[in-house]
């Protein structure tokens, strides 16, 4: 176990003991409201989709097609691997009917060796029918949403485009919890116009939230984006975190969560010849050890 905090691993041994659990990304074709003119259009400033989609991923490809390259992809190593069928590029409760977005979902969880189903959505799409039949497919299998928050500060959601509010994060997560929906947040750090003092603000706000678990991500200013170009021009200024400072704002973002709140991750890793700052070179997995070090060194008797 994880002496400093709630990780990923932990959190599927609590909701699947005695089984290894990983996610398989879905892109179902969906878009955003805020991309095809429903409430905005260009979508968020930092988004280029491409830089987070797997490369077993096709919309061309059916969900079923999708989940069992993923299967292939994993089973290699882990042949007794279990899945999670991840619902992740862009907003994936809109756009469809309600019913058909459940079949969707239905379709997904009842694949051979899937246990439970992740919809990665925003807070201002969620509507109510959708959200009971969740609720019922809940009952089935285990149904986790994932929302796209970012920032608590306004003047932030607004610049970056996300046409949005944190108040609409909040009744989101709410309502999700009074069907007893598991949620999860993603969060992200290095924001236009933010400091480590915005980003600790907003964590603590997150956690004040009946939420699950917390995804971080620093950051990234990628190839063919509106941020790309606007940065490139100086119309916004943004000075990405170096390493080192990303990796002491991540040991003050762990003293402000709970235990009871996973902590899934706090690294994007859009792929190297996309991203244009900051440049890292780092997996995952390469990052958590530089920070467990840095924690160990910080409190080397914790846990014991």
């Amino acid at each position: 176990m994880n002496p400093y905090y709630k990780d990923f691993s932990e959190y599927m041994k609590e909701l699947y003991p005695g089984i290894k659990v990983q996610k398989l990304s879905i892109d179902a074709g969906f878009t955003c409201p805020n991309r095809d003119g429903s409430i905005g259009t260009g979508g968020c400033i930092y988004c280029n989709n491409a830089s987070f989609t797997p490369g077993y991923c096709s919309p061309k490809d059916s969900i079923e097609t999708q989940i069992l390259k993923g299967k292939e992809f994993f089973r290699r190593k882990y042949p007794e691997m279990k899945y999670l069928a991840y619902f992740q590029s862009y907003t994936n409760t809109f756009g469809k009917s309600c019913d058909r977005l459940i079949k969707m979902y239905e379709k997904a969880s009842e694949i051979e060796d899937v246990v439970g189903v992740i919809i990665g959505t925003r807070p201002d799409c969620l509507p109510e029918d959708l959200l009971e039949g969740l609720a019922d497919l809940n009952k089935k299998k285990r149904i986790i949403v994932e929302i796209g928050a970012e920032t608590s500060f306004l003047h932030t959601l607004q610049l970056i485009n996300r046409n949005h509010t944190w108040d609409d994060v909040e009744k989101a997560v709410y309502r999700l919890n009074d069907k007893g929906i598991r949620t999860g947040l993603h969060l992200i750090a290095g924001l236009p116009g933010e400091d480590s003092g915005h980003v600790l603000a907003t964590v603590r706000q997150a956690c004040r939230l009946p939420i699950d678990s917390i995804k971080m991500h620093q950051l990234q200013i990628v190839k063919e984006t509106i941020l790309h170009r606007k940065w490139e021009t100086g119309e916004i200024e943004l000075t990405p975190y170096t390493l080192e400072e990303y990796l002491d704002l991540c040991v003050k973002i762990i003293n402000e969560v709970p235990r009871h709140i996973c902590i899934e991750r706090f690294l994007a890793s859009s792929p190297p010849d996309m991203v244009i700052a900051p440049k890292w070179g780092l997996k995952n997995y390469q990052f958590t050890n530089l920070l467990m070090n840095k924690l160990k060194y910080k409190d080397p008797h914790h846990g014991l």
